[in-house]
């Protein structure tokens, strides 16, 4: 039995760029996908995937609204619920004030399991379907946010963070729990169904060199999992790292020497960075996670997109919530745009729905499973309401193209134009009326 979804289909091929290629995107205004067994089968005009339905198929109508690929969400901290808005602090202060104090109560694995389910709803509540994610430094974390994940059927990529310095005692662990426990881990969640597991030293100057170096020797020594962590948010952070790896030419090299940089690495920030790192990056497949809500409330800075793309760099969009402000990655887009308006850039919207999409699928190496509508992958999407307030449906009545359309819901947007979210082809959350 297949399932046929109706509406209007965008997805992308590759970054439409800042000119905004039209070989970049496929729009079908009156389309349709065609899925079976959770997997795209077909996607074009209508009438023509339509006429391939059979009696016992399922047809959901959504004409009159628009079909994305589920948006991916490059870095985001699910033990960071109860952080965000929190007032007033800049990021070292704000870790110490707020984000350790909270990730404490994850030693408690009911309150794992409790804060894991509220944030995947969340998640899928705005048309999120996957996620780069932090949990504590508890290997119990870890344990709920998977189980929950997987209940859903969530495509998603989860580590335990590590801290062996420079942290509260009760999140600290050492170089051999830390090394035991991500053993633990990944003998038990590393591709088992949707799941993926990252390494997740939180930055370098919570981790010893030896730390490090594990944490280098395990990314080795799997070749398939992943690694994330944080590099140059904020200005303190770049001189509290130098005093720390005098040793080191920059922030990222502290990474890069102990063998943590490469493909499935994602750092997330990268706001002061040097033509060398950004090489580095793009030499060793390293990607970016983009968090302009977070880089505006923690008065980190703003991202240069133009000299990371320009440099091949892999970059995908972030709400790193607590440090950011909204779940949604509309809400995210549109400081994205005014972020790289600061910088003299300019986000046209077919390049910033490819950075939530296929950008985001491209940066965490997903995009041979997720990130558009090619035959074989995984029928995750969104379906989103161009009229879902009345501010949105008077813009997009009046707009003279497509393109001004998507522009307008990428700026006015939130979690109430967010329709329905299917995983795998499935509705996993439906807005009510």
């Amino acid at each position: 039995m297949a399932i046929f979804i109706l509406g209007s289909i965008l997805d992308f091929v590759r970054d439409p760029g800042e000119e905004g290629d039209p070989s970049a995107w496929r729009l079908f205004e009156d389309g349709a996908l065609k899925i079976e067994d959770g997997r795209i089968a077909g996607h074009g005009e209508r009438q023509s995937i339509l006429n391939q339905a059979g009696p016992a198929d399922r047809v959901f109508d959504y004409r009159g609204r628009l079909i994305l690929p589920g948006f991916i969400d490059t870095h985001v901290h699910y033990t960071q619920m109860d952080v965000i808005a929190s007032f007033g602090r800049q990021l070292l202060d704000w870790l110490n004030q707020y984000t350790f104090p909270a990730e404490r109560a994850f030693a408690d694995p009911a309150h794992g399991a409790k804060i894991a389910a509220l944030f995947l709803d969340t998640l899928l509540r705005h048309g999120t379907t996957s996620a780069a994610v932090y949990a504590s430094v508890h290997k119990q974390s870890v344990d709920a946010f998977f189980q929950e994940a997987e209940l859903r059927k969530m495509r998603m990529l989860c580590g335990k963070v590590m801290m062996d310095r420079n942290c509260p005692d009760f999140l600290r662990d050492d170089v051999e729990s830390a090394e035991s426990d991500s053993r633990s881990l990944i003998a038990k969640w590393h591709n088992r169904g949707r799941s993926g597991y990252a390494l997740t030293p939180r930055f370098a100057p919570t981790s010893t060199p030896e730390q490090l170096a594990m944490t280098g020797r395990l990314y080795s020594e799997f070749p398939d999992l992943w690694l994330q962590s944080h590099v140059a948010e904020n200005h303190d952070e770049v001189e509290w790292v130098k005093r720390l790896f005098p040793d080191s030419r920059s922030y990222l090299d502290v990474y890069d020497r102990n063998g943590m940089l490469g493909p499935r690495s994602v750092y997330g920030h990268c706001l002061h960075l040097d033509d060398r790192d950004r090489e580095r990056m793009a030499e060793t497949g390293a990607a970016i996670a983009f968090c302009p809500t977070s880089n505006l409330f923690i008065g980190s800075g703003f991202f240069d997109l133009s000299a990371a793309r320009n440099r091949g760099i892999r970059v995908g969009l972030a709400t790193d919530v607590g440090g950011g402000t909204s779940y949604s990655m509309l809400s995210t887009l549109a400081e994205a745009y005014k972020v790289l308006m600061a910088r003299g850039q300019r986000l046209n919207a077919w390049r910033g729905y490819y950075l939530a999409t296929l950008g985001g699928a491209e940066a965490l190496y997903l995009d041979d499973r997720i990130g558009n509508f090619e035959i074989g992958k995984e029928a995750d999407f969104v379906v989103v309401d161009w009229a879902a307030t009345p501010v949105l449906e008077r813009r997009t009545e009046i707009a003279r193209s497509f393109e001004e359309r998507l522009f307008a819901l990428m700026m006015l947007g939130d979690d109430r134009a967010i329709a329905a979210t299917h995983i795998l082809g499935e509705p996993c959350w439906r807005r009510a009326g």
